[in-house]
């Protein structure tokens, strides 16, 4: 899978617009919508990256959420 495809799906994954996703990552919102349409390429590790801080950032809120299980 292309780059442009990959960041585009991980961001409709999370359900958050171009500006949600901007802020959320630290990515400009330009290169983001430069990114997902092709125009750029991004370095081949951003795609992955982002894919390890959202599946991290999922692990995390599972564990908040069984540690709120206990009480």
């Amino acid at each position: 899978m292309d780059a442009a495809k990959t960041i585009k799906e991980l961001r409709e994954r999370t359900g958050m617009t171009r500006k949600e996703f901007s802020e959320h990552t630290g990515i400009p919102v330009r290169t983001l919508e430069d990114w997902e349409a092709a125009r750029r390429t991004p370095p081949e590790y951003i795609p992955r990256l982002i894919a390890y801080q959202l599946k991290y950032e999922e692990l995390v809120r599972e564990k908040e959420g069984k540690n709120g299980e206990d009480y």
